[in-house]
């Protein structure tokens, strides 16, 4: 017996929007097992897992907070995402982001204005965007993978932002640590809810989910992208432009992207670190597909990721668990989605095996 996949001839709509469900319900199923597997009161690891992180005011609080920089970069990453672009470089244009908009903050040190926000904001855009041209600019002229291309780029990145650090841009009353100088309270998002973290990047993100659902929905170049993620061919008969979709695609994430990095040097930190993100970058891509793609579905997607990174910190500290514990229920949240999308396109066949045959030799 041998077993092979048959492609369906008409997909489940329903099941394509059910399957995130049940990807995370199978994710905590396999939780208990795992839970019992290194020792613990599968009870008592998902009540710390998924509900004491929610138990307090502060603990909805940072949720939101660390939702807002996924749904921000997964609503921009699904705008390429739908027309076939695969911007895999994200944490790299967030790193890219925060220098540009942490730059601004450091050079404007003393000058107390409304505006420099906004200013900041907008070079955390505009350096993820040029971090994201790169690859954009290879792709479309040397036709090299963007995946590739910017997930290496991620890396220089992280280098570029070490050497500033480290170098030029290391306070010189920090005790040689390698960090910035704080940034002026007037250049950090308000807060939003006294006695906590969360603060006015959340309300940036929503705006970003708002701006993504009217361009994928709503706008000409939306449908564009939309018709070159469905049929290519299709595309080029209509005179959409190949090279175009692809800029968008990963301009649009590129700023995403950036921005979302502004808001954490601008937000929680308050300054220039050599680690600025515990991999918002990576993980987006899993909230934007278990969002369906969809700015909606993005934004559920992210506060489920954002209980994800907050259990696993509860866990490390009432469980005694490593932090791997995080990755690990990210990667079984993403693989029974992936796997959920391949039942729903095709179903399992069994067919019997072929048997060799000897050949047949003739004789004189």
């Amino acid at each position: 017996m041998r077993l092979k996949l048959e492609a369906r001839p008409a997909p489940s709509r329903a099941m394509r929007y059910l399957s995130p469900l049940l990807a995370a319900v199978l994710t905590v199923v396999v939780g208990f097992v795992v839970f019992s597997a290194l020792g613990q009161n599968p009870l008592a690891a998902f009540r710390a897992f998924f509900v004491q992180p929610l138990s307090s005011t502060n603990g909805v609080a940072e949720l939101l907070l660390k939702a807002s920089p996924l749904m921000m970069i997964a609503t921009g990453l699904a705008v390429g995402f739908r027309a076939n672009v695969w911007n895999i470089g994200a944490e790299g244009q967030l790193i890219v982001g925060a220098i540009f908009g942490g730059g601004v903050a450091l050079y404007m040190e003393g000058v107390a204005s409304s505006w420099l926000l906004v200013a900041m904001v907008v070079a955390g855009a505009l350096g993820g965007m040029v971090w994201a041209a790169i690859p954009a600019f290879l792709r479309t002229r040397f036709n090299a993978s963007e995946i590739l291309t910017s997930l290496m780029l991620t890396y220089v990145a992280a280098l570029l932002l070490s050497y500033l650090v480290h170098e030029p841009w290391r306070d010189p009353q920090g005790f040689n640590f390698p960090q910035s100088k704080m940034f002026d309270d007037a250049l950090l998002f308000p807060i939003l809810v006294e006695t906590t973290r969360l603060n006015a990047s959340f309300l940036v993100a929503l705006a970003v989910v708002a701006a993504g659902w009217v361009f994928i929905n709503k706008s000409f170049l939306g449908y564009q992208m939309r018709v070159a993620g469905l049929a290519d061919a299709a595309a080029r008969y209509a005179g959409f432009s190949a090279k175009r979709t692809v800029w968008i695609g990963m301009l649009a994430g590129g700023a995403a992207a950036g921005i979302a990095g502004l808001a954490e040097v601008a937000g929680p930190i308050g300054q220039l670190t050599p680690s600025i993100s515990p991999g918002y970058g990576f993980a987006a891509i899993i909230v934007a597909f278990v969002g369906r793609l969809n700015p909606v579905g993005i934004l559920l997607a992210s506060l489920l990721m954002s209980l994800l990174y907050l259990g696993g910190e509860q866990a490390q500290i009432e469980l005694r668990l490593p932090s791997a514990i995080t990755g690990l229920f990210q990667g079984m949240l993403l693989f029974f989605l992936l796997g959920a999308d391949v039942l729903i396109n095709y179903r399992l066949r069994v067919g019997r095996p072929v048997r060799a045959t000897a050949p047949i030799t003739e004789t004189a």
